[in-house]
């Protein structure tokens, strides 16, 4: 313990002093207490070096090492319903903007094929309905939206596009219901077989040609097949 203290404290002030004393006096003995208090001086750093360098390796290893403890597998989060990518909800949207509804339905109704619970589609696509004055596809459109998870109630009910769908009726009961459509009583509808009027077959025909080529969803085709037979 002694012997680190001094090698830790040698100074080269000594052998400054010795040497000193030996250029002022001319005597040799000086000079060999400088040379003795020097080597030691050289000696003492010389080891202290050595020290440091075994020393630096040892903490650039605990450097090296500290990172990969402190890194762990971050835990995946659970991934949430999203949107998928749908092109027919941006067209339509740039329709409905230019007031072509009609080309703006056909696009919603092709996007709804692709996503059947994207709530911003139910919900344009029951504006536009509303704005053409089909009103029980726009209550069904709104309920839809409500079903999958739209909430922004305060927009049903001041949204100047539906407005139209506001003023019927039955909106009144449809909101009490949580806006979603009151179910009622409905008489066993006619069979398709069971026409013979040549107009409603053609209509109902053009009804499912519409289905097949993507413009009616199946809801809206039994919606207005259920009006056709009824009239």
């Amino acid at each position: 313990m002694a012997n680190r203290g001094r090698n830790n404290n040698v100074s080269i002030a000594p052998a400054i002093v010795f040497a000193i004393l030996g250029i002022a006096s001319n005597q040799p003995f000086f000079f060999i207490f400088a040379m003795f208090f020097f080597f030691r001086f050289v000696t003492a750093n010389k080891a202290k070096q050595q020290q440091n360098q075994r020393g630096r390796p040892r903490q650039q290893q605990q450097r090296r090492e500290e990172p990969r403890r402190r890194s762990q597998p971050e835990p995946i989060p659970k991934r949430e319903y999203r949107n998928r990518s749908n092109p027919f909800k941006k067209t339509g949207i740039q329709k409905y903007k230019e007031y072509d509804m009609d080309g703006a339905i056909e696009d919603f109704v092709q996007g709804l094929a692709i996503d059947s619970k994207d709530v911003a589609l139910h919900f344009n696509i029951a504006a536009a309905y509303s704005l053409t004055e089909q009103k029980d596809k726009a209550f069904h459109h709104i309920s839809e939206a409500v079903k999958h998870g739209f909430k922004d109630f305060e927009k049903i009910n001041t949204h100047d596009d539906l407005a139209f769908v506001r003023i019927q009726p039955e909106f009144d009961g449809f909101k009490e219901n949580g806006y979603k459509m009151v179910t009622e009583k409905r008489q066993i509808p006619v069979q398709e077989d069971e026409v013979t009027d040549d107009v409603l077959l053609s209509q109902l025909n053009k009804l499912a040609e519409m289905r097949r080529k993507g413009l009616l969803s199946n809801d809206e085709f039994v919606l207005e097949k259920e009006k056709l037979l009824r009239q």
